[in-house]
């Protein structure tokens, strides 16, 4: 059993699903995906922070007096249709998805029975939306299904109480912030908790050590759940299952803890924005060399989609993620149940990442832009005459290859026409018999 303490906490084993995975979706959908505009912190930087373009946004096209509070019954959902959500997902080759279950504006996507009157079952679409989502990805897909969670909300007063008085008193998280965390472990049974804005607030105000010990030892979900590193202010990347550190976290070398980059499609903003342009989201170019740089170093990538308020994934957001989809059905041997390499990235060529796939003894050299002269060179593979064989994702034959000296090799790729090339936006070699 784990004791409430980190020294315990942190000792608990990985669950092996989640390193295997190495692939999720992060979902950002709440009343912030009303005004949709800007940033997911809408309501901070409209009334806290009073930052222009937001009051200005507001004035214009809102009548005095309007709160944040009348975006909650404009918050709809009328186009969510979670089995729609789920085959998205599933094309796109994630094995894992993690859902807004409460941002830092406090309103839940479930009835919660302590979010009186600013939930989705009470106000807005009146549907619990996470019952919805959770059933279809059960019933319609592989993925593990995730909740991100806020502890901190910015103008819950008994919050805002505790904080004037340093955190010496706990009002907030044991009449909010608790009560949520342990109802959607045990009604939604969630196999992630994406935990999230601790408000500057120490993880012995928000007791985490003491829910931890009940997730990893009594709830539902022991055996299978993982965690994040955001607990508490100073536990992240330091405490917990796997870390973040930041947001958009992309270190590009090996780290020695299972780390996660959690990042966004549309560069600036987690929630839906109606005012992006074209140029505000990543390209599935972008998006494969995140994947290939992430998953050699040893993470996870999570991909954040912003769903309108009416329940619709934005056609650009469904077309990335069946274009990582496609890549991953050629490619997918040289991400998932891979590990780290002794090498992550090439030494001589740019644009080429390592893993290893340890069942087959199989080195993968992920490379992202196809040489013009159509011939690779590698510094880092120590390749054996008349041993090493090296194939081409996706391409049937075999490859001719050269060594260079003690280290390195030279691969002839094969003269192919664009339409057949297995693939786009980038490619794998398998090799075998590599040391």
């Amino acid at each position: 059993r784990y004791e409430p303490t980190w020294d315990s906490l942190d000792a608990r084993p990985l669950p092996a699903w989640f390193d295997e995975g190495k692939l999720g979706v992060f979902i950002h959908w709440g009343v912030f995906s009303v005004p949709s505009f800007g940033s997911e912190w809408f309501w901070w930087y409209w009334q806290k922070e009073k930052r222009e373009p937001y009051v200005k946004f507001m004035d214009t096209n809102y009548p005095p007096g309007f709160s944040y509070e009348d975006f909650g019954p404009l918050f709809t959902a009328e186009f969510f249709d979670p089995n729609q959500w789920a085959d998205v997902l599933k094309a796109s080759g994630a094995k894992y998805v993690v859902l807004t279950s409460k941002h830092h504006e406090g309103f839940t996507l479930w009835g919660s029975k302590y979010s009186w009157n600013w939930n989705a079952v009470d106000v807005g679409p009146k549907r619990d939306l996470v019952a919805e989502l959770a059933t279809s990805i059960r019933n319609r897909t592989d993925l593990h299904f995730g909740l991100y969670h806020s502890l901190f909300e910015w103008f819950n007063p008994l919050f805002l109480e505790d904080s004037t008085k340093a955190f010496k008193t706990r009002k907030f998280p044991t009449s909010k912030s608790l009560p949520e965390l342990y109802e959607i472990v045990t009604k939604y049974q969630p196999e992630i908790i994406w935990s999230d804005g601790d408000g500057n607030a120490p993880d012995t105000y928000w007791n985490s050590t003491g829910f931890l010990a009940w997730l990893y030892n009594d709830s539902p979900v022991r055996d299978t759940v993982v965690t994040n590193d955001r607990w508490g202010a100073g536990s992240i990347c330091a405490h917990g299952g796997f870390y973040t550190c930041s947001d958009r976290y992309n270190p590009r070398q090996l780290l020695p803890h299972k780390w996660e980059n959690c990042m966004t499609i549309d560069r600036s903003s987690w929630g839906f924005r109606r005012d992006a342009r074209l140029l505000d989201y990543l390209t599935i170019e972008d998006l494969v060399k995140q994947l290939a740089e992430t998953v050699s170093c040893g993470g996870n990538l999570l991909m954040n989609i912003g769903p309108t308020h009416d329940g619709r994934i934005a056609v650009v957001f469904e077309e990335r993620l069946r274009q990582v989809g496609a890549w991953l059905k050629v490619n997918g041997e040289a991400i998932y149940r891979t590990k780290p390499w002794r090498a992550q990235n090439d030494t001589v060529t740019p644009g080429v990442w390592y893993t290893f796939s340890p069942e087959e003894g199989k080195v993968n050299a992920i490379f992202l832009n196809w040489p013009v002269s159509g011939i690779l060179e590698l510094g880092e593979p120590q390749a054996k005459l008349g041993e090493t064989q090296v194939k081409l994702a996706g391409y049937k034959e075999l490859l001719k290859w050269v060594t260079l000296g003690e280290k390195g090799m030279v691969v002839a790729l094969p003269q192919l026409t664009p339409q057949q090339l297995p693939c786009q936006w980038g490619w794998t070699l398998k090799m075998t018999d590599i040391n």
